[in-house]
């Protein structure tokens, strides 16, 4: 009996090691993408291995798309790759190049289509005004992050600071110009690939190894060779945990006895928005949870998010995982 107790102590100890298991109350690390710590002396996971980085300047290509890029070219802040131009109207051009020193090109983080990564948010599709508000609230410092490590959040802070008020109307005119199409892949499963965080994505691990899910939503890409090299075609798969995404559904559209208020109240019967309200239906659940966590926590402020606040206060980090599961499994 003791030797049970104690395998079983050790086997929960492993799952808090790996964030499976997160004391209440305590932010949901899986949806700001915040490794925990691992415990002293643990080595660092392997990587699943990659293709021979090519030289600097040689040209990369992609099935599907005419253009090349070279590796540097990949990774300018102020002249995001455009795999596929035809996929979106011309771009502004605080959205195609931004404006040195301190305003990135949306384009960058965001995708030319506008569809984002989980680890920043999926602006196609958002209502101008909605967009704007945004912009506005960060400017303004009442939209944060409860969790102070999530740098890219700082990050826009700082470039919407940067920005003049026609820039904004630029993009929040252009992203509002394109619908949200399909993007997320939902997954229910009780394991899930064992993944390692870089750049505020999960990463699968060379190998097969899973670890159970837990109470978490591990988002990952579809592709990541084409993820690497921001293919704005290439989306992502997120695996909920069993249950779910029934237990989410309960909540959005019933308001779950209580614990918050019915989703098509505000955001349409088919929750792909209504007027100024947008849509929240096949977008990042992982990006829906922070900002349920972050309005809650009174990190994120501002016109739309104080009228969020009833919906908010009495959602524990489990049912506001059910949100975002269900929400993401919808057709946009």
């Amino acid at each position: 009996m003791r030797r049970s107790s104690h395998v079983m102590v050790l086997a929960f100890v492993s799952l808090v090691a790996a964030g499976v298991v997160r004391a209440a109350g305590e932010p949901p690390d899986w949806a700001y993408n915040i490794p925990p710590a691992p415990p002293p002396g643990t080595p660092a996971p392997a990587a699943a291995p990659a293709s021979p980085a090519p030289d600097a300047g040689t040209p990369r290509s992609l099935e599907g798309s005419t253009v090349t890029f070279t590796m540097p070219q990949l990774r300018d802040l102020f002249a995001p790759p455009d795999w596929h131009p035809s996929d979106h109207p011309p771009m502004p051009e605080v959205v195609a190049h931004g404006r040195k020193p301190d305003v990135r090109a949306c384009g960058y983080c965001h995708y030319p289509n506008g569809k984002g990564r989980p680890e920043n948010g999926g602006v196609a599709g958002l209502p101008a005004a909605y967009f704007l508000q945004a912009l506005a609230d960060y400017r303004n410092g009442v939209r944060k992050s409860a969790e102070p490590r999530k740098a890219n959040t700082n990050l826009m802070i700082a470039i919407a600071k940067a920005m003049t008020d026609q820039e904004m109307s630029a993009a929040a005119e252009y992203f509002a110009s394109m619908k949200w199409t399909p993007w997320i892949r939902v997954v229910e499963s009780s394991t899930v690939p064992k993944t390692r965080s870089q750049g505020g994505i999960f990463l699968k691990l060379e190998g097969n190894e899973t670890e159970p899910i837990g109470q978490r939503i591990i988002e990952t890409p579809e592709s990541a060779e084409r993820t690497d090299l921001r293919d704005s075609r290439s989306g992502f798969i997120a695996y909920v945990p069993v249950g779910s995404v029934k237990k989410g559904e309960e909540l959005v559209k019933t308001g779950g006895n209580g614990r918050t208020i019915q989703c098509g109240f505000c955001h349409g019967a088919d929750l792909k928005g209504l007027g100024p309200v947008p849509g929240i239906a096949g977008r990042s659940p992982s990006y829906t949870v922070r900002q349920l966590y972050d309005i809650q926590q009174g990190a994120r402020k501002g016109l739309w998010s104080e009228l969020m606040v009833p919906a908010v206060a009495k959602l524990t980090n489990d049912e506001m995982l059910a949100i975002g599961a269900y929400t993401a499994s919808l057709a946009p």
